[in-house]
């Protein structure tokens, strides 16, 4: 099974933004990528960095696991909370669609403590630094 790890970001919000992901497949780094996003809200760049994320990962397998420091981001797409923001419902939209190229997906919240969210977010900083 495949594991992506999303992050996004903007200082000020919204303000400039980028977002990061790193795809694994076990303990073997398959891509990583970070890329600015312009002036945009850090929920945008949360849901940018799934749809860029999923869009790379159907490259590698048909199974995958998505792991975000956004607990919003989580719960909107496991249907736990509605996405009532216009321009959130386009991106929500855009990953449903995306996970029609993967026979099982899943969601799961990860604080940004944890070691694989930090390196997603240093690939967030990195594309903001650049």
């Amino acid at each position: 099974m495949i594991q992506l790890y999303t992050d996004g970001g903007a200082r000020g919000n919204p303000g400039p933004a980028a977002y990061g992901f790193l795809v694994y497949e076990g303990r073997t780094k398959l891509y990583a990528s970070g890329k600015k996003l312009g002036t945009t809200t850090n929920n945008v760049a949360e849901y940018t960095a799934v749809i860029e994320g999923l869009k790379k990962a159907q490259e590698f397998g048909d199974s995958i696991e998505v792991f975000s420091d956004s607990e919003l981001i989580v719960r909107q797409l496991n249907g736990d909370y509605k996405v009532k923001q216009p321009h959130l419902k386009e991106l929500f939209h855009k990953v449903k669609l995306l996970e029609n190229g993967f026979k099982k997906i899943s969601y799961t919240h990860r604080p940004r403590e944890h070691p694989m969210q930090v390196l997603a977010d240093e690939l967030v900083n990195r594309a903001l630094d650049s």
